[in-house]
């Protein structure tokens, strides 16, 4: 699934992503750590897994988007 970086904290490694329907997902450390990422900046495009439905829906994994 893709989605839009959204927020990102460098200390704790955790941030936010937007859907392209424009939900806002949090991801944790964990998921950024499995993506082998240094860094994101908002607005970058990314990849990510989810598990879970609505509300309870978490990112498992965020990396970058290419093509």
């Amino acid at each position: 699934m893709q989605a839009t970086a959204y927020t990102y904290d460098a200390d704790t490694r955790s941030g936010q992503v937007l859907l392209d329907d424009g939900t806002p997902v949090p991801f944790d450390a964990p998921a950024f750590d499995a993506g082998g990422l240094r860094l994101l900046r908002p607005g970058q495009r990314v990849r990510i897994e989810t598990e879970g439905e609505g509300d309870s829906r978490r990112v498992t994994l965020v990396t970058l988007q290419t093509f």
